[in-house]
């Protein structure tokens, strides 16, 4: 008996979204993806009951990517629900969930387990923030603050599946979007009561009359730079000549860079993140603590870190730190704050860094690419089932799985790896919303505007709509 055979009379239970009859205008589905960011911003800015502090630490960072804000209803974020994504992914990418994700039934046990483990880890992680030290309850509210914080990521999860279901594109996706476009505003014109204007813009302003600091202008820069690279790499694309019917209608089956999209960054941030939690969650146990400490440090990026060096200049002293960086173990001593190390030692953690993010999405890309149905065999089959085929070629699945073969997985590696060090290298420059962040929301809001323009060609054209199925 499987896993999945032996969890369905559980998971079958959850509460779940009913998937609408008829679906929704246009008009009503950007309603309930506006009426979802709203109440995730609301419940951003909620802050739990009894608590009595609390305390980013390692995931200062990437709270933006995470969806979350410590210390509020939405301290967790997504972070459990990509995470059991993750989890699930390799189980079945091991062989060690037998399960066939083209068939209907298998797909929507699978989609309850995933939804099962995601509240289980919604809870699991809640405790973890809570016995980390990053929450601190008052006296006798341990239980209530985990409740609170569960909660928070348990709501998140049905809000992605009402978007999913009723609104546009992904929730986990607008809940990244929003909370980076957020912190972008915050970034440029942000103002504190108590400092005054933290804001990039008001900052340059005021350096008027003490001196013109351009070095302030660098994040607006490059998360300028960052938006234009991917939106032209978004364009980027090989068109693969098919044709349809007996008297062979061109068409062309594009297979873009970014064939992956940004699914491989969500993950391996994901995924870090989760290795930052833990490593704070197991710091009084001697060996495991070791391993969690040097996998945290590797996955936390030194941010600003060209900035500094475009003020600082690089020396031989820096050259000696780099050296120092691996005969000392300066890793260790600084996996909470990678900033606070010196400079040369930054510089070869941002390497590292660059490099592990890369490899990491690259294996994420990969597993994603069968998981979505987006693999040769997956295309070649659905291509088939169309009528279509290689002009030139036999009309057999195996023909068009050959050619695609040339395209699908190499392209697949390099648009993972091209996300994979835009990203890392964005973060470098203390890019505005962080350059993963603004990686994300540029492809997020990018897929947004291709379900928005498709939703509205259908609804202009109804035969459209009924070739499409929907």
């Amino acid at each position: 008996m499987s896993i999945l055979d032996l969890l369905e009379p559980v998971y079958t239970k959850l509460p779940e979204i009913k998937v609408p009859e008829v679906q929704p205008p246009l008009k009503k589905k950007l309603f309930w993806s506006g009426i979802i960011l709203l109440l995730f911003f609301v419940m951003g800015q909620i802050e739990l009951i009894g608590l009595e502090a609390s305390a980013a630490g390692a995931l200062e960072n990437i709270q933006v990517i995470l969806a979350s804000n410590i210390g509020t209803i939405i301290t967790v974020g997504i972070g459990p629900i990509v995470l059991a994504s993750i989890i699930l992914q390799l189980l079945v990418g091991g062989k060690l969930i037998d399960i066939d994700l083209t068939n209907p039934r298998d797909k929507a046990r699978f989609t309850g387990l995933q939804k099962l483990f995601a509240i289980i880890l919604c809870v699991f992680e809640a405790i973890v923030y809570v016995v980390s030290g990053m929450l601190t309850p008052m006296p006798g509210m341990f239980v209530w603050v985990v409740m609170q914080v569960a909660l928070g990521s348990i709501l998140l999860l049905y809000m992605d599946e009402l978007v999913s279901k009723y609104g546009i594109g992904s929730g986990i996706g607008l809940f990244i979007a929003g909370g980076v476009a957020q912190t972008i505003f915050w970034g440029l014109l942000g103002f504190s009561p108590t400092i005054g204007w933290i804001g990039i813009i008001p900052r340059f302003i005021e350096s008027f009359a003490t001196g013109i600091q351009f070095i302030l202008l660098l994040p607006i820069i490059a998360t300028l730079i960052v938006f234009f690279v991917v939106v032209y790499a978004e364009g980027m694309h090989v068109n693969i000549p098919i044709t349809m019917g007996r008297r062979g209608t061109g068409g062309r089956f594009p297979v873009k860079l970014l064939y992956v999209s940004n699914i491989p960054v969500i993950l391996a941030v994901a995924l870090f993140a989760n290795i930052k939690l833990w490593a704070s969650f197991t710091a009084q146990i001697p060996i495991v603590s070791y391993l969690f400490k040097a996998l945290a440090s590797f996955t936390s990026v030194p941010y600003r870190l060209i900035e500094t060096l475009l003020i600082r200049g690089f020396s031989l002293s820096i050259f000696g730190q780099m050296i120092d960086y691996f005969t000392q173990l300066q890793f260790l001593t600084y996996w909470n704050d990678v900033a606070a190390l010196p400079l040369g030692g930054q510089i070869i953690h941002a390497m590292i860094y660059l490099v592990i993010l890369i490899a990491v999405g690259i294996v994420f890309g990969k597993f994603w690419v069968e998981m979505g149905g987006q693999g040769p065999e997956a295309v070649s089959n659905q291509l088939s089932r169309s009528g279509m085929y290689i002009p030139g070629f036999r009309r057999d699945p195996r023909i068009i799985r050959g050619i695609l073969d040339r395209y699908i997985p190499p392209i697949a590696i390099l648009g993972s790896a091209f996300v994979g060090f835009l990203a890392g290298f964005a973060d470098l420059t203390g890019a505005l919303g962080s350059g993963t962040g603004i990686l994300l929301t540029v492809g997020i809001v990018y897929r947004l505007y291709e379900e928005l323009a498709k939703q509205q060609l259908m609804e202009t054209h109804p035969l459209i709509r009924r070739l499409f199925g929907g």
